[in-house]
């Protein structure tokens, strides 16, 4: 079994901002999907099991907010605790360009809070991820105040591309094909210079 663990906020005033990218990644899997069972606990909403590409896979949105995100791994099967390779968590960064992606098998939180919960309940960097870009021009110093905003006009226009690339990498992560994912996600967008040979 594994874990697509989208991070956010919960709340119709995060819906639509870019802290909350990773609950709009599952929901862009889920609505390819189609209809799975769900549940909902005080930490968590969760979706499946369903077959995704020849594995059994759970979908879920942790409600304790981002920077307790970890704790909702406590409501899930143990297998995950004790196998985080079996989970990918899908989460922002403002360290990518808007709508660049990066998947990778482990490393460090990066100054990501909901990240820095997840391993810290996990006690290991072997969690792979794939980070989706948020940062954008003119940024303000509040990056608290701007991970929480919503997406400008031209940010929204270009979301559905940006999550089509991202559910197609976690189709290749859940058939096992990790080369394929990594070069699904890691090269660079149409028409964009890759800055980030590493």
């Amino acid at each position: 079994m594994r874990l697509v663990l989208g991070l956010g906020n919960p709340g119709l005033e995060y819906a639509w901002t870019r802290h909350n990218i990773g609950w709009l990644v599952v929901d862009a899997l889920l609505e390819e999907v189609g209809d799975v069972p769900s549940s909902e606990t005080r930490r968590l909403r969760r979706w499946g099991p369903f077959e995704l590409e020849g594995s059994t896979v759970i979908a879920v949105k942790p409600l304790t907010y981002m920077n307790r995100s970890g704790l909702a791994l406590y409501e899930l099967p143990g297998v995950f605790l004790d196998n985080p390779r079996r989970i990918l968590v899908v989460y922002d960064d403002m360290a990518l360009p808007f709508g660049r992606l990066r998947l990778r098998k482990n490393g460090s939180a990066g100054g990501h809070n909901g990240m820095k919960s997840v391993l810290s309940v996990l006690g290991t960097l072997d969690v792979p991820r794939l980070r989706i870009g948020v940062a954008g021009a003119n940024q303000p110093s509040d990056m608290a105040r701007y991970v929480t905003s919503p997406f400008r006009p031209h940010e929204m226009k270009a979301l559905p591309k940006i999550l089509d690339r991202a559910v197609e990498t976690i189709r290749l992560w859940a058939a096992d094909e990790w080369d394929k994912a990594m070069q699904k996600a890691n090269s660079p967008n149409p028409g964009e210079e890759d800055e980030d040979k590493g």
